[in-house]
């Protein structure tokens, strides 16, 4: 299957038109059948070749000239021209982004992901946290739950002292609000550190478990119903090769961007967090779902996270209250409540 991706991959490349006007370097940090490449990134290129009638293509390098960590200023310098980026892999640069990570927010990436693109566009864009490149669109991954190498968890009791591996953003503070030690690390490093026991567990939307292979080093799943936290992502392009593509075809592209492609990610991610179940299932996972008690001891023990990024968020300007009433309202009226 890998095989088949990556000849995919090429064939992307080399079908494109000869004459384009514009090529984009693009590139992915996760495998190539992982979805963001497979069913987002490759999918949206193929798209803006077509938009343009091939002036404008997508390079998909085979290998991404830095890591996960490194992507954003990777995009900015131009040693890669669109790629995607998790805003907590640099703790302190991003504020506005936690906004969509708090925990019970949606029930589908989709959702959270078009909720997020819309309030992002109207009240948190203005702060330009992603200065320095041209953001394209906004999205999370599916609700984040909790997996453990060896036992269930059913309480914040079980949870106490564990080293639970994270993504970064507020599932940093969320994990050490429950009692847990956050270990900050990109996602493709997952599996190691749960084999050698560096990690107890981790804190992953469902689609992560089939992605990164992760069936023989857990045992347990519990399903937080809306998710125990978001992770948020950007969609980005360097600037001077974006504004290299003539403004025609850049106005063609644009129905592909923005809610667009916020829609088009979560629907991709939705997807995969179903066959992320499937594979639990076949790998023997035990599956529970939380139960009220400890879904009322997270809300408890989150609640304070919530007042605090309000207040940093009106350190830069922002409303942290109306932003986060106005992305709850969004998601109430995406989910049809």
């Amino acid at each position: 299957m890998r095989t088949l991706r990556l000849a995919a991959l090429g064939a992307l490349v080399a079908s494109a038109p000869a004459t384009a006007q514009v090529v984009l370097n693009a590139t992915s940090w996760v495998p190539p059948t992982h979805p963001i490449t497979a069913t987002m990134l490759v999918p949206l290129c193929e798209d803006i070749a077509k938009a343009t009638a091939g002036r404008v293509r997508c390079n998909v390098l085979p290998k991404a000239p830095v890591g996960a960590i490194q992507t954003f200023d990777g995009v900015r310098d131009g040693l890669m021209d669109l790629s995607f980026t998790v805003h907590g892999y640099t703790p302190g640069r991003f504020v506005l982004t936690d906004a969509a990570e708090f925990p019970f927010m949606a029930d589908t990436s989709e959702v959270m992901s078009v909720a997020y693109q819309r309030v992002h566009e109207r009240m948190l864009a203005k702060a330009d946290e992603h200065k320095g490149v041209v953001a394209l669109g906004v999205m999370t991954h599916g609700p984040g739950q909790i997996y453990h190498a060896t036992k269930p968890i059913s309480s914040l009791a079980d949870l106490r002292g564990q080293k639970i591996r994270v993504g970064g953003g507020l599932i940093n503070d969320i994990t050490k609000a429950l009692g847990a030690v956050p270990l900050l690390r990109p996602a493709p490093e997952v599996f190691e550190i749960l084999k050698t026991g560096v990690a107890d567990g981790v804190f992953f939307p469902k689609e992560s478990v089939g992605s990164f292979k992760l069936t023989p080093v857990l045992k347990h799943a519990t399903f937080v119903p809306g998710g125990l936290y978001n992770v948020t992502f950007v969609w980005m392009a360097n600037p001077a090769k974006w504004n290299s593509i003539p403004e025609a075809d850049r106005n063609l592209i644009a129905p592909l961007l923005g809610e667009a492609l916020a829609r088009r990610s979560g629907r991709a991610w939705d997807a995969a967090d179903e066959r992320g179940v499937q594979a639990m299932r076949e790998g023997g996972l035990q599956i529970q779902t939380a139960g009220a008690p400890f879904m009322e001891e997270i809300r408890k023990a989150t609640e304070p996270l919530q007042q605090a990024w309000v207040d940093r968020a009106r350190a830069k300007g922002v409303d942290g209250n109306a932003v986060l009433a106005a992305l709850r309202d969004e998601i109430r009226k995406l989910a049809g409540r």
